[in-house]
């Protein structure tokens, strides 16, 4: 077997690999036995098919099979000892295989087309600046996070008088003559209403300074627009609610209003554990501290993102685009080419992000261990379970979860890339100057519009 390599161009390649018989022959003659073994064939006992007629039934199509599995496994080989980067896939070139007559043909020429990727350097240094946004804690954000914790632990309540954004509960029913109606009629007699979500503002205001026993009427498809809203207060169908119109009655048996939890030693204990936090001195500090802690999040994925953004921007460098629209054509079967085009300036700046930090990693001998694969797919499991709100997860329970993901080949390669890419802008921190600039919460949500 021979394989060499054409350069076309600097970003493209012919690689041409030559076979003759002895290089496919033992493999193929192997696979005959195997295929022997097996063989379930009317008139013979398993494994007593005579090996001439296996090789008349399933010769050429075992044949094919070892061909391609060798010229594969021998591409590969060849570019990793010759230290070969390519792009995408080999793609084979037309009339790949140059010798037509498979059956009688012992020896055979495979041709693929190749894109490489380029050589480049990254031209980012210390006189390159990047500023890192911190954002000071002042009273109104420090407020507004107590007040969420306030609306988090807080609860319904029962009122003597309806207002804007309360819960109401009672009976729903039409408020017409039902015996000449032509529509549908619908009653719900454990209806739940929320004032706010009424759209109109004139019916809006009739439904607030209730008490329980008071009636409101009111035109139905003027106050709710929505027919899963109205379906909701009917308790029926979507489909239904599309007939349900007119004037409705509403009765009132019970007001809830959400109230807040109030910032007391009960509240404290609610997030912290019991007697952990015990003043309203040391509740703003922990909040201080969470805030400083989530911030900084938020002005390091800026950073990044701006880091980014800067070495994209500096570093110089060429792609086969020909060759690699023609690779996403080849394993996207049902894209066309106007897909591709339309989606193909995105995919090219992804790429280019890719090989860059790649580079950065090779040229810095940056490595990823596989406890580092362990403890990031375990912060992936852990946010995954506080996002679903399962706080109380055990470590067992997480590093179950996070071993279902590291045995999935596809998750085990994105958790890798996204250890990859922490390490590459790490780097790239090093190599730039970082500049401090205090902003507040609000000049900070302006950077991204």
């Amino acid at each position: 077997m021979n394989i060499t390599k054409e350069n076309i161009d600097k970003l493209n390649a012919i690689l041409k690999v030559e076979l003759n018989k002895a290089d496919y022959e033992e493999n193929v003659e192997k696979s005959l036995k195997e295929y022997r073994k097996r063989a379930n064939i009317k008139g013979f006992r398993p494994g007593m098919v005579p090996i001439g007629l296996i090789r008349k039934m399933f010769g050429n199509a075992v044949k094919l099979e070892e061909i391609n599995k060798l010229v594969s496994e021998s591409i590969t080989n060849y570019l990793q000892s010759e230290n070969i980067r390519i792009l995408g896939d080999p793609l084979p070139y037309e009339n790949n295989m140059e010798n037509k007559n498979f059956e009688m043909t012992e020896d055979f020429t495979f041709t693929f087309e190749v894109g490489l990727e380029p050589e480049f350097n990254i031209e980012v240094g210390k006189d390159d600046k990047v500023t890192f946004y911190e954002i000071f804690i002042d009273e109104k954000l420090r407020n507004n996070y107590i007040d969420n914790y306030a609306r988090q632990y807080g609860k319904f309540v029962s009122a003597d008088k309806s207002e804007e954004n309360d819960i109401l509960k009672g009976s729903i029913v039409s408020a017409e003559n039902t015996e000449n109606s032509e529509n549908e009629v619908f009653r719900n007699d454990n209806a739940t209403l929320a004032v706010t979500l009424i759209k109109d503002e004139d019916i809006k205001k009739l439904f607030i300074g209730l008490a329980p026993g008071d009636s409101v009427n009111f035109d139905l498809k003027k106050a709710f627009q929505n027919e899963n809203e109205i379906a909701g207060l009917l308790n029926i169908t979507k489909e239904k609610a599309e007939k349900a119109d007119g004037i409705y009655k509403f009765t009132v048996s019970e007001i809830s209003r959400f109230q807040p939890a109030e910032i007391n030693q009960e509240l404290f204990d609610l997030i912290y554990g019991e007697n952990v936090v015990t003043t309203e001195e040391e509740f703003h500090k922990r909040i201080d501290e969470e805030i400083t802690a989530s911030l900084n999040n938020e002005s390091n994925y800026k950073l990044k993102l701006d880091l980014k953004h800067l070495v994209m921007e500096k570093t110089s460098l060429e792609l086969p685009e020909d060759f690699l629209k023609k690779w996403l054509l080849k394993i996207n079967e049902k894209t066309t080419s106007e897909e591709i085009d339309k989606e193909f300036d995105s995919f090219l700046n992804d790429l280019k992000w890719k090989l860059i930090r790649n580079k950065v990693a090779r040229d810095n001998n940056i490595k990823i261990d596989a406890d580092e694969v362990v403890k990031e797919a375990e912060n992936i499991a852990r946010r995954q379970f506080y996002h679903y709100g399962l706080f109380y997860a055990t470590d067992e329970q997480i590093t179950k979860y996070a071993n279902e993901m590291i045995n999935n080949e596809e998750e085990a390669q994105r958790i890798a890339d996204i250890i990859l890419e922490e390490k590459a802008l790490e780097k790239f921190k090093e190599m730039v100057t970082i500049e401090n600039k205090q902003v507040t919460i609000e000049e900070f949500n302006k950077l991204f519009k």
